[in-house]
């Protein structure tokens, strides 16, 4: 016996796009349930008995299929553009499933990029309610201290709110240059985040590059090139476990010495 499930969660499934995007697919009559056009937002169908069709085409459920993929930069994270700039799909053999970015990395930037045909696991790792971490190498010039550091890992100002915390250490500073790499850890996804808070702090981004996602690693990947995610991996970005918070150690009071410098008690230490 089979579970009903929302509509707009089973496209997702599909493969067909992320759940916000099937939500859309929905409302402008472009999905039918046994030749009818859904009444309701949250209709709810028995993908058992129900057939399902999206402008006129049956989806069904397909193998969970996530690969990382090596962005280069002046690529395009989409899969197709009105402009005709190149996308990562271009760049992509025929896999035979039809694979979406799993979130964006801006034009400019270079690095891990997420691709999957499973709306689900797109929902689990963009949504800020798991507080998947992202780790980005960033090459900056520009006037740098410790000011600046700690502007950045408590959090900066920017046009959409102030940010999160974030962990951000030096990775190298060359002597004869102004330029240094930093190392952020963070676990929002906002627009161009990255460069938006170097900004804020003076910063000007030379290059910027995405090394993790989750448990998820670049690794040894070239520009252009991709792997499929094994089975652990696939499973990290199903079931992500929010980042472990550090406990603060608790100093213990010390207690104070009765007046005289006696043992607590009153009496004298006895002789040996």
């Amino acid at each position: 016996m089979t579970q009903n499930e929302r509509l707009h969660k089973y496209l997702a499934r599909c493969g067909v796009a992320s759940r916000r995007k099937c939500e859309v697919l929905i409302a402008e009559g472009h999905v039918r349930v046994n030749g009818q056009i859904p009444a309701e937002p949250g209709t709810t169908i028995d993908p058992a008995r129900d057939v399902v069709l999206v402008d006129g085409k049956r989806v069904l459920p397909q193998e969970l299929v996530v690969i990382a993929f090596y962005k280069p930069a002046q690529v395009l994270s989409a899969v197709e553009d009105a402009s005709d700039r190149q996308t990562v799909v271009d760049l992509l053999p025929d896999l035979g499933v039809r694979l979406y970015p799993v979130g964006r990395l801006d034009y400019a930037s270079e690095g891990l990029l997420l691709m999957s045909n499973d709306g689900d696991l797109t929902q689990r790792v963009l949504h800020p309610r798991y507080q998947v971490e992202r780790e980005y190498e960033v090459k900056v010039k520009g006037d740098f201290d410790e000011a600046a550091l700690a502007r950045l890992r408590t959090g900066v100002v920017l046009s959409d709110g102030p940010t999160k915390p974030a962990r951000v250490t030096v990775l190298r500073r060359p002597e004869l240059t102004s330029n240094l790499w930093l190392r952020f850890v963070i676990t929002e996804g906002r627009n161009r985040i990255v460069r938006r808070m170097c900004e804020a702090v003076g910063l000007d981004v030379l290059r910027l590059r995405r090394v993790r996602i989750g448990q998820v690693r670049l690794g040894e990947l070239k520009p252009g090139k991709y792997r499929h995610l094994n089975a652990l991996e696939k499973d990290s970005l199903l079931n992500p476990a929010p980042p472990v918070k550090k406990k603060k150690k608790r100093v213990k009071a010390k207690r104070p010495r009765p007046a005289g410098g006696g043992r607590p008690g009153g009496g004298e230490r006895p002789a040996r």
